[in-house]
């Protein structure tokens, strides 16, 4: 039994920290999709509204341009702090 705990124990705590790891995402590159998974408190409805306003407005200069969209607040970007790109290669 303290062998199986040995190899389990690990396996587990590997996952949880996959399971629980967001970001970074870019908000002018991601499709909805990676926008809903990576964000924390983003689905897929808002996730569509974050690419609907910057294909009509253009692309976020920071990560507060995301309070300009319907439902997103400060609360999301707090949950998302330095998860959030808006340049680069991410």
């Amino acid at each position: 039994m303290s062998t199986m705990k040995n190899i389990l124990l690990p396996i587990l705590f590997c996952m949880l920290s996959v399971a629980t790891h967001a970001g970074p995402v870019n908000i002018n590159t991601a499709d909805a999709e990676t926008l809903a998974a990576e964000l924390k408190g983003i689905g897929l409805s808002r996730a569509q509204a974050i690419i609907d306003y910057r294909q009509s407005v253009g692309p976020y200069k920071s990560a507060e341009d995301l309070l300009e969209v319907g439902g997103v607040g400060p609360k999301v970007l707090e949950l998302n702090e330095g998860n959030i790109r808006v340049s680069g290669s991410d």
